[in-house]
Order: structure tokens, then C-alpha cells, then sequence
């Protein structure tokens, strides 16, 4: 039984009992690339290749402002994160933007509101380019 089923057997998730005739014992299971350093599931990371060359950027979805350690851990990485306040009761998400603007205040680097309640947190290395100075100059779109 793989280790995530055994994980989702403890947690009570699956029975895990059932549907072991589809997991091969042979099968030597290991660590996905580039997952050894995400501990939360809800922590998304861009694929392998942009992980290989040290351009990666995590999106966070927290619960709670409990969540906000993993936020400020990644940001101190010098990892830009996208954080989805959607899920969250006002309040903690308030809590966590009031967070997230601390953390990049005292770390020199930038918050963003990229939709209603979703925020890009940037390290001070990186620019942000918005696509909308752009749009005017184009023409390509202009019927007029």
C-alpha cells in the first residue's frame, strides 16, 4: 500500500482494507520531484522543469490564519506566493492579508491584489509586469 494511502487510511479517510488488489507491492515508491519540500497539501508548486532552474512559485489556499506560518516560511525562501483568501471567513482573511503585508513590508518585498481576495506576494528580487500597459499600445484588437 502506498504511503499517501496509508497516510489516508489513518486519517479515516479511506477503509483500508478495500481496493489493495490494484496496488502493486513491486511498485518502489518514492518521493515525487520536487515535492520533498511542500509539507501541505494545499500547496502548489510550478512543474519540475521550473523548479530545476530555481524559478518556482507556490499558491496557497489557507483554512485559517493558522495557515500564515507557511505563508511567511515560503516568502522567506525567497519563493513568490500566490495566497487564495476565497475559502476563508473575513476575518482570518483580513488576519492573513494584515500578515502578508507585514511580512513583505519587513522583507522588502511587494503585495499585490491580483482578484478579489487573491494576493501575490513577491520577494524584492522579482518584478511584477502588468500585461494592462501593454493592451493600448497593440492595435492588434482595434476595429475602429
Amino acid at each position: 500500500m502506498g504511503s499517501v494511502r496509508k497516510a489516508s487510511a489513518w486519517l479515516g479517510l479511506v477503509d483500508d482494507s478495500d481496493d489493495e488488489r490494484y496496488y502493486d507491492d513491486d511498485y518502489s515508491e518514492g518521493p515525487e520531484p520536487g515535492d520533498a519540500w511542500v509539507t501541505d497539501p494545499r500547496v502548489r508548486v510550478a512543474d519540475q522543469a521550473a523548479q530545476d532552474q530555481g524559478s518556482r512559485i507556490a499558491t496557497v489556499t489557507p483554512d485559517g490564519f493558522r495557515d500564515a506560518r507557511g505563508i511567511g516560511e515560503l516568502f522567506r525562501e525567497g519563493i513568490p506566493v500566490i495566497v487564495n483568501l476565497t475559502a476563508m471567513e473575513p476575518a482570518d482573511a483580513k488576519r492573513v492579508v494584515d500578515f502578508a503585508a507585514g511580512l513583505t513590508f519587513g522583507l522588502r518585498g511587494s503585495i499585490e491584489r491580483v482578484a478579489t481576495r487573491v494576493f501575490l506576494l513577491t520577494p524584492p528580487d522579482y518584478q511584477v509586469v502588468s500585461g494592462e500597459a501593454r493592451r493600448g499600445n497593440s492595435g492588434f484588437f482595434n476595429q475602429s
